[in-house]
C-alpha cells in the first residue's frame, strides 16, 4: 500500500499540527540547520526550520543544485538513485536535523545521513511523519547511531 501525506499537507489544521509536533520535540535543542530530502522533506523541513529559527538545506536529486555538490549513491527498492548537497551547505560541526515525510526501507535517508556527515555535520536526529517499521529503515538509521522520531507508524507493510 502506498502511503502519502499530500492530504495532510492540504489540511491547514493537520499540517500545522504535524509541524508543531515535530518542532516541539526539538524546542530548546541546539540545531544549526534543518536538512530536508526532496521533495516533501522540503515542505516539512522549511516549515520546521522557520519555527526553529535555523537555516534550511535542500538534499536533492542529481543535477538540481547550482553549485559544487557532494553526492551519495544508494539502492532503492527498484534500482539505484543518488542524492546531492552543496559542499558548503553545512559547516564543520553544524548540528543538523534531517526531515522527510516517510521512512520505509531507509535507503534515501541513509544516503542523506552519509552526506550530512561527509560535509562535517553532526546529526541531532532524523524525523518523519510516517514510519513503516516492517521495512526496516528507521532501524537502519538507529544502527548508524541516529535518533529517529516519527509521528505515526503503519505496521504490516
Amino acid at each position: 500500500m502506498f502511503r502519502d501525506i499530500t492530504t495532510l499537507l492540504a489540511d491547514p489544521v493537520g499540517f500545522r499540527k504535524a509541524v508543531d509536533e515535530l518542532v516541539q520535540k526539538y524546542a530548546g535543542v541546539n540545531i544549526d540547520k534543518v536538512a530536508g530530502i526532496e521533495a516533501r522533506g522540503f515542505i516539512l523541513g522549511g516549515a520546521i526550520a522557520h519555527q526553529l529559527s535555523t537555516g534550511f538545506i535542500p538534499i536533492r536529486k542529481p543535477g538540481k543544485l547550482p553549485h559544487d555538490t557532494l553526492g551519495e549513491d544508494f539502492e532503492k527498492e527498484y534500482g539505484k538513485d543518488r542524492l546531492e548537497v552543496h559542499t558548503d551547505a553545512i559547516a564543520n560541526g553544524d548540528l543538523v536535523l534531517l526531515v522527510d515525510d516517510l521512512i520505509a526501507t531507509g535507503g534515501t535517508a541513509e544516503a542523506a545521513v552519509k552526506l550530512i556527515r561527509a560535509t562535517g555535520g553532526k546529526l541531532v536526529a532524523a524525523c518523519f511523519i510516517v514510519d513503516l517499521p516492517d521495512l526496516g529503515g528507521a532501524q537502519k538509521l538507529r544502527d548508524m547511531g541516529v535518533d529517529v522520531i516519527s509521528l505515526c507508524e503503519f505496521e504490516g507493510e
